[in-house]
C-alpha cells in the first residue's frame, strides 16, 4: 500500500469509528485491500463501521465481515458474524448457509445439520428467487446426512434438489449412489424431467462400476468425468526421463486412504517389505489423522511421509517434483476423495495406477496400470488409457501378517450350527437385483442353508428382507453382521462355508480376506477389470474351478460346492498351500514379482530412449 493509499485508509477508518462513513464507501476500500492481500485491515474497517451501523445495511456488513473472517481462518468469529447477519435479516439464506459451512469446518457436524434443517423449513426459502441457495442447502444437507449414514433423508433432500434443477450431474449421481447403498432397486429410477438414460450419462465412474461390466461405457464415463473435472496442462516431467543421479529409485505412493481403510490394510506389508537397497519409499497422503496404531504403522512403513491434506493440488504436484520421484503410484484414481489434478500435472516421469480404482481412470499422464493376464486380458486394452504392467501371478497384494481366530463357532454369531452358511460380506452398494435373485435361487436349491450379509444400514437390511420374501424365501434365513475391528472381521469369515461374490463389482479386498482365512469363494467374471478381480485371486490361489461366466453357472457352482463335502475339504487344503505359493496371499512373493516387473519396465524404457 502506497503512502497515499495508507492515508486514505487511515482517514476512512477514523470516519468509520466516528460513525461518519457510509457503507458504500467501506465496500470498495475493503475490496481494494483484499486484492492486495490485506484482509486484516479490511476486517478492521468493517468492525469500525459496525460500531455505528446504518440499520438498513448492517446485515450486509456483518455478512462481508464473516466472509473475510472465514478467509483468514477465524471460523468461530465467522459463524458469529453470519449469525448476526441472519438475525438482522431472517430471510438472508446465504448467511444461514454460511453459518453451516463454518460450523462444519470446525467439526460441528450435527450443529450444521440442525442449522441447515431449520433453514430448509423456512417457507420463504421456497420462493423462486431463492432457488439457487435452496439447492445449495439441499445439496449440503445431502452430503452431510450421507456422511452420518442417514441415507433415507439424504436421498429425499437430493431428490428435492433435483426437482428444482435437473441439470445437476453431481447431485444426480450422489442420489443414485445413495439408492445403491440402501439396496433400493432399481437404483436408477426416473425422476421428473430426468430419464433413466440421463442417469446413465450422469453416473459417476465409481457408481457405474456397480451397474455395468461394459468396458466401453466405463471408459466413456471416466473420460466425461475427466473432461469436466480435470485440468489440461503440459506434463511437468517428461515421460520416462528418470533422475540419473539417484543411487536408489525414488518411488512415491499417493492416496487419501492411508488410514484404517481397505487399501492400506492390503498394502502396508508391501510398503514395509520393499527392498530399501533398491528403493526409497515415500508417501504423499491427505488422510484424516485417526490416531490409531494401524495408521501409525502405515506412516512408519514409508521412509518419508508428506501430509498434503492442506496443500493445493498444484503445490502437492510441485512437492512431488521437488522430491524427485522417479515413479509415482496413484492409489486413488477416481474413488471417493479423489484429487485427480495432482497426477494430471504429471509431476513424475513414470506414473502408474494401482489398486485404489479398479478400472481405467482416463487421467492424463497416468502411463500404466498394474494388472495380470486374467484381470486385464488383451481385449481390454482398447478400453483403457493406461498400458498394462503384468504381474506374473496376481495383481493384488495383501498383508500376510493378518491375525484372526478360528475358534468361535457359528452360534457365537447367532447362526444355526446345523446349516450351511453362505456369506456375502461385500458392501451393500455392490449388490444388484440380478445377483440377489441368484442368491435366492441358491438358497432354494440348498434348503438347509442361510445367507449371512453385511449389516451396513437399516434400509438395505429391510429392503433385502422384503426382496427375499418376494422371492419366496423366508427372511429369517438372512442374517446380518455389523461392522467390527479388522481382527474380529477376519475371524468372522471362519464361521462361513462359502463366500458368494457380487457382480459386476467383484470383491477385491474382501475376496482376499476370505481366502486368507481359508474360506472358498465363488465368483462371476465379466468383461470389465472390476468384474474380474475375484477371479484373478481365485486363479492365483488355485481355485479356478469356482469362477463362473454366467449367472446360471455361478448358481450351479455354489450349489454343487454346498452339497459336496469332498470339494469343501479339497478347497480347504488348496487354500492352506496357497499361503506359500500365491502372490495374492504371500507378500514376500508379491514383492519379488513387483521388483521383477519394475526392473523389466526400466530396461524396456532404457532401450527405447
Amino acid at each position: 500500500m502506497s503512502n497515499s493509499e495508507q492515508t486514505n485508509y487511515d482517514e476512512l477508518l477514523a470516519l468509520a469509528l466516528q460513525g461518519k462513513l457510509e457503507l458504500l464507501k467501506v465496500i470498495p476500500m475493503a475490496e481494494q485491500l483484499i486484492r492486495t492481500q490485506q484482509q486484516a485491515k479490511a476486517i478492521d474497517l468493517y468492525r469500525a463501521w459496525l460500531k455505528h451501523p446504518e440499520r438498513a445495511l448492517e446485515h450486509a456488513a456483518y455478512f462481508n465481515l464473516g466472509v473475510l473472517l472465514g478467509e483468514v481462518g477465524s471460523s468461530s468469529e465467522a459463524v458469529a458474524a453470519f449469525r448476526q447477519a441472519a438475525h438482522l435479516k431472517p430471510d438472508f439464506f446465504q448467511a444461514q448457509y454460511n453459518v453451516g459451512v463454518h460450523l462444519e469446518r470446525q467439526g460441528h457436524f450435527q450443529e450444521t445439520i440442525k442449522q441447515w434443517r431449520a433453514s430448509l423449513a423456512e417457507p420463504a426459502l421456497k420462493d423462486a428467487q431463492n432457488n439457487g441457495i435452496h439447492i445449495m442447502l439441499l445439496n449440503g444437507m445431502g452430503r452431510l446426512l450421507d456422511k452420518f449414514k442417514e441415507y433415507d433423508e439424504a436421498e429425499d433432500v437430493l431428490r428435492r434438489s433435483l426437482e428444482l434443477n435437473q441439470e445437476q450431474p453431481a447431485a444426480l449421481y450422489h442420489w443414485i449412489h445413495l439408492r445403491q447403498k440402501q439396496c433400493k432397486w432399481p437404483s436408477l429410477r426416473k425422476l421428473p424431467g430426468i430419464s433413466v438414460e440421463n442417469m446413465w450419462q450422469a453416473a459417476s465412474p465409481l457408481a457405474l462400476l456397480g451397474l455395468t461390466d461394459d468396458p466401453a461405457r466405463l471408459l466413456e464415463t471416466a473420460r466425461n468425468y475427466v473432461s469436466k473435472n480435470v485440468i489440461d496442462v503440459p506434463r511437468m516431467m517428461p515421460f520416462g526421463r528418470l533422475y540419473p543421479e539417484h543411487k536408489k529409485l525414488k518411488i512415491g505412493f499417493l492416496s487419501g486412504d492411508f488410514c484404517l481403510h481397505a487399501l492400506s490394510l492390503l498394502t502396508v506389508r508391501f510398503f514395509e517389505l520393499l527392498d530399501r537397497n533398491k528403493y526409497e519409499v515415500i508417501g504423499f497422503g491427505w488422510s484424516n489423522r485417526d490416531g490409531t496404531p494401524f495408521q501409525h504403522r502405515v506412516f512408519s512403513s514409508f521412509d518419508k511421509y508428506y501430509d498434503i491434506a492442506g496443500t493445493s493440488d498444484e503445490k502437492a504436484a510441485e512437492l512431488i517434483q521437488k522430491q524427485e520421484i522417479d515413479i509415482l503410484f496413484d492409489l486413488q484414481g477416481l474413488t471417493a476423495g479423489t484429487r485427480p489434478n495432482i497426477v494430471a500435472r504429471g509431476p513424475a516421469p513414470i506414473q502408474i495406477a494401482y489398486l485404489g480404482y479398479p478400472g481405467t481412470s482416463a487421467l492424463p499422464y497416468v502411463d500404466y496400470v498394474i494388472g495380470d493376464e486374467y484381470i486385464y486380458p488383451p481385449e481390454l486394452a482398447q478400453h483403457f488409457t493406461e498400458k498394462p504392467l503384468y504381474m506374473p501371478d496376481c495383481y493384488q497384494v495383501s498383508d500376510d501378517q493378518r491375525e484372526y481366530s478360528s475358534e468361535k463357532k457359528k452360534a457365537h454369531y447367532g447362526l444355526p450350527e446345523d446349516k450351511f452358511v453362505f456369506c456375502a460380506f461385500n458392501n451393500n452398494y455392490k449388490i444388484i437385483p440380478e445377483v440377489f435373485e441368484s442368491w435366492m435361487r441358491i438358497l432354494r436349491r440348498v434348503p438347509d442353508s442361510v445367507l449371512w450379509l453385511l449389516k451396513d444400514n437399516q434400509w438395505s437390511e429391510q429392503n433385502m428382507r422384503n426382496a427375499a420374501q418376494a422371492h419366496g424365501i423366508d427372511p429369517d434365513r438372512l442374517f446380518f453382521a455389523g461392522r467390527v475391528s479388522p481382527t474380529d472381521y477376519l475371524s468372522r469369515f471362519c464361521s462361513a462355508d462359502l463366500f458368494l461374490d457380487t457382480f459386476p463389482y467383484n470383491a477385491g479386498t474382501t475376496a482376499n480376506d476370505a481366502v486368507w482365512v481359508g474360506l472358498p469363494l465363488v465368483t462371476l467374471s465379466g468383461r470389465s477389470y472390476t468384474s474380474r478381480m475375484a477371479g484373478s485371486i481365485l486363479r492365483s490361489v488355485g481355485l479356478e474351478s469356482l469362477i463362473a461366466d454366467t449367472h446360471a453357472e455361478y448358481e450351479d457352482k455354489a450349489v454343487a460346492f454346498a452339497l459336496s463335502p469332498q470339494q469343501q475339504a479339497q478347497s480347504s487344503d488348496i487354500l492352506k498351500a496357497a499361503k506359500q505359493n500365491s502372490a495374492a496371499l504371500n507378500t514376500h512373493k508379491f514383492v519379488a514379482d513387483f521388483d521383477a516387473v519394475i526392473t523389466r519396465l526400466l530396461a524396456e524404457l532404457k532401450q527405447t530412449a
